[in-house]
């Protein structure tokens, strides 16, 4: 496995954001999205609210990320995982995972939620594997078709009696 190293960023300034919408318009309608529909999506339709933003990166290069937003009752809602093809299967998704699910418990989150498409069937396998079980329905977000949670377990050391 390699070693990356997962550092926090600006969603809006990463061209990691650009090409994850890409990925995402071009799977759904099942060709190559355009330079203007990905320019309209952006501009109409993407939710902003990404405050963590994590990127995965090894010899300078970028090749990562996965975002976070807050829901209420100290749970945080994943967000943009996309790893550029090439570095898929290496680890990085795990790497980013790993690193976001720290991030949640540093700042006292309990849970995170997530939801995806039935066409990213890896998203599914992927968040299976690293322990996320399927929920029923917590947004109405309108692309979703599955909905995934897992709790988180504190770090803190278990009080002593």
């Amino acid at each position: 496995m390699t070693n990356w190293t997962v550092t926090a960023a600006d969603a809006a300034r990463s061209p990691l954001n650009r090409e994850y919408n890409a990925e995402m318009i071009s799977r759904y309608w099942g060709r190559p999205a355009g330079e203007a529909e990905i320019d309209a999506y952006e501009r109409d339709e993407q939710d902003h609210d990404v405050p963590v933003f994590l990127v995965a990166s090894r010899d300078g290069s970028d090749v990562g990320c996965l975002g976070m937003r807050f829901l209420d009752n100290g749970v945080g809602e994943l967000t943009r995982m996309f790893v550029r093809e090439p570095f898929r299967g290496r680890g990085v998704a795990s790497a980013l995972i790993t690193a976001m699910e720290a991030e949640a418990t540093a700042r006292g989150l309990t849970a995170l939620r997530l939801d995806t498409r039935a066409d990213l069937v890896e998203a599914r396998s992927l968040y299976a594997k690293r322990g996320f079980v399927e929920i029923a329905p917590y947004n109405a977000a309108e692309y979703a078709d599955h909905w995934f949670e897992k709790r988180l377990t504190s770090s803190r050391p278990a009080a002593m009696s």
